[in-house]
């Protein structure tokens, strides 16, 4: 029996929405870690921690895994060593190890978070317009010798894809590039005025 792996979403009239449930984009159940396939299905009322796919949430977890592990004793014995040197209250070394370890501390708690009980998506192999988990080609409008951009949209600023930016779905641009199809214009609004593309292909993420 397949075991639930988050809230059922319905799919939108554009039929954009991402696979859920731990699904890949064939279809079939994805080979989920043991901790994912044997948690308690979400009761209602109870949002994910986060959605990812299978390929961010390992690389997450290994990166949770080695701040805490490696991390956390390095920074602890820059700390001890930077005492020695004399007074904190004028020792460079020691601020500079404190301030890091705040930040250090501050990406564990969000990895954590993040990591409690996310869904676990991925995008559709088949869809007619362009989704989450899709690398988006776009082409700037009123150049006079424009060069194609590609983009990973994706919901998650976590997620990667190599040689690419990430733009999330909420993004101005993401939002703009939601439901899209081929040959379609896109805008945007920027700091430095209006941003409009042409969609030239998108495709899902390999």
């Amino acid at each position: 029996m397949l075991v639930p792996f988050g809230p059922v979403r319905r799919p939108d009239r554009l039929e954009v929405e991402v696979e859920v449930a731990g699904l890949d984009m064939f279809g079939f159940p994805m080979e989920m870690p043991e901790e994912l396939a044997n948690r308690p299905p979400r009761t209602p009322g109870h949002e994910p921690s986060a959605t990812l796919t299978l390929d961010a949430y390992q690389r997450l977890k290994a990166e949770l895994e080695d701040l805490k592990a490696e991390g956390r004793p390095h920074i602890s014995e820059r700390i001890r060593v930077a005492r020695e040197h004399g007074d904190i209250r004028e020792n460079a070394e020691y601020d500079a190890a404190k301030n890091e370890q705040g930040l250090m501390e501050s990406r564990i708690r969000n990895l954590e978070r993040m990591l409690r009980d996310p869904d676990i998506v991925e995008a559709p192999l088949d869809a007619e317009a362009v989704g989450p988990g899709m690398l988006v080609t776009v082409r700037p409008l009123g150049e006079s010798d424009p060069e194609d951009e590609t983009y990973l949209l994706a919901e998650s600023a976590e997620e990667r894809a190599a040689g690419v930016r990430t733009v999330t779905t909420t993004s101005p641009l993401g939002k703009a590039l939601m439901g899209v199809a081929v040959d379609a214009e896109v805008a945007y609004e920027a700091p430095a005025g209006t941003v409009r593309y042409r969609v030239v292909a998108f495709e899902p993420r390999a």
